[in-house]
């Protein structure tokens, strides 16, 4: 081989190591964090989308300028309660928003599942479920139910299901007392069903409640309960870093519009001893 010859391949050799490198360095300079949010249908998947859109774009930009790197969010609506749980403690979803009641089963899953935060109320950790009949129904008080029938909503939900059943227990009626129930999904299936005669009262959350009776619904609330505020949870194999700048842009946000959609005054720090009395009402309605 000529010294030219020589020559002339170390250089191609140098030449391919450079544009390797820019490649590589060009790849690093685009990269994307990719996250998948979860959730369940509780109401219409339509009104989901519609509701968790606009924030999680929020989010997308906030976490972009904290990380340095551009992120990109997924949404997937998963039709049952069960789907969902399964798909955040599998890591099939990064971060979720679940009911207080699936994050028990999540964490009962998977330990490593953790609470970034908890939606606040009017600044409180608490809302409404509601137990609803049909407006005209001569019903006024629980133990009225004896003998009649009831709309559950899912059978992992927390108002539809562990605290309207553990609601149903302490005023005496057990499922032997009713003549029927069923378990229908979604709040708004159950309040409709209830408007519709289908049922003689019902179980579903407050602001659905408000929704169908703007909309024209005949149904009217027979007693409210309180239940915990929901939790925004990652998965176990978040990044800490992404799980640390979630949290604190979720922490940072209250008085942002684009928050007041899914948290009526932004978001606070949340620990699992918040959910106690939810394992409670969950074992409580075992003798349902």
């Amino acid at each position: 081989m000529t010294l030219l010859q020589s020559f002339g391949r170390r250089m191609g050799l140098i030449l391919f190591v450079l544009m390797a490198s820019f490649a590589f360095l060009g790849k690093e300079a685009s990269a994307e964090i990719n996250l998948k949010f979860g959730t369940y249908a509780a109401d219409k998947p339509t009104e989901t989308v519609k509701k968790y859109r606009p924030f999680l774009m929020f989010l997308e930009n906030r976490l972009s300028a904290e990380l340095g790197e551009d992120v990109h969010i997924d949404m997937v609506i998963a039709k049952e309660y069960e789907t969902s749980i399964e798909q955040l403690a599998n890591g099939e979803v990064d971060f979720a928003r679940f009911g207080p009641a699936s994050y028990v089963h999540a964490t009962s899953k998977n330990p490593g599942v953790q609470i970034v935060a908890m939606e606040s109320k009017n600044g409180q950790k608490k809302f409404k479920g509601i137990i609803a009949v049909h407006k005209d129904s001569n019903i006024e008080a629980l133990e009225d139910l004896a003998g009649l029938t009831f709309a559950f909503g899912d059978e992992l939900s927390t108002i539809g299901r562990y605290l309207s059943q553990a609601v149903l227990l302490e005023a005496g009626i057990s499922s032997d007392d009713l003549h029927s129930y069923e378990f229908l999904g979604r709040h708004d299936s159950v309040g409709l069903a209830v408007g519709a005669g289908k049922f003689a009262a019902g179980a579903l959350k407050e602001s659905t409640f408000k929704k169908l009776v703007a909309s024209g619904v005949p149904i009217r609330a027979l007693m409210n309960f309180d239940n915990v505020t929901k939790p925004w949870l990652s998965s176990a194999d978040m990044q800490p870093d992404v799980y640390a700048a979630m949290q604190r842009i979720m922490l940072a946000s209250e008085n942002e519009e684009i928050v007041r959609r899914v948290a009526q005054n932004g978001f606070l720090l949340g620990a699992d001893d918040d959910y106690q009395e939810i394992r409670q009402a969950m074992k409580r309605s075992n003798d349902f």
